[in-house]
């Protein structure tokens, strides 16, 4: 009886520390999010990473894939505003892409179509160009970009589908 009860008490034990285990969507998406930053950045020279609306997918150095699910209510966006060069692009390339606009400061105002203000803040793009944001999925979005006197102006969205990559947005006077 008393192996029986020993035996029942380590399941139980063994049961709630897997729960523990468990993380939660939230702790999950922090991850990610982390992930995606570190990729963006260039901390990942073995690897190579995009991003679809749905998911990070990895590649390591022998081909080997491996795919992470993205936050079910946020969507990632790269945005690499540009003056003269550019490139076309859907899914954005973490450690492939490269924007004309290193490491500049540039207003970014974003707001939805019900007209609340998203983003309202000065951003500096990365060593690839690129202005990396996580917003609201199933949404339109009015995107303006400002930088030494120019504007480029633009609506995205955040739907099933929907470019991460946005190569389009041309700075003019």
């Amino acid at each position: 009886m008393k192996k029986w009860l020993m035996l029942i008490s380590l399941l139980f034990v063994a049961m709630l520390a897997a729960c523990g285990e468990d993380s939660s969507n939230e702790e999950g998406s922090v991850d990610i999010k982390d992930m995606v930053h570190d990729y963006s950045i260039g901390s990942n020279d073995d690897v190579s990473a995009s991003i679809t609306s749905q998911e990070l997918i990895v590649t390591d150095s022998k081909n080997n894939e491996t795919t992470h699910d993205l936050p079910e209510d946020e969507f990632f966006v790269s945005i690499a505003p540009f003056i003269e060069t550019t490139h076309p692009c859907a899914n954005h390339s973490l450690t492939g892409c490269q924007g004309e606009m290193v490491e500049k400061e540039f207003d970014v105002y974003i707001q939805d179509e019900e007209g609340n203000v998203v983003v309202d803040e000065t951003m500096t793009s990365f060593a690839n160009g690129f202005i990396d944001l996580w917003l609201p999925r199933d949404k339109t979005y009015n995107v303006k970009i400002q930088y030494d006197g120019m504007t480029a102006e633009s609506e995205i969205s955040t739907f099933e589908n929907d470019n991460t990559c946005i190569t389009t947005m041309q700075l003019v006077k």
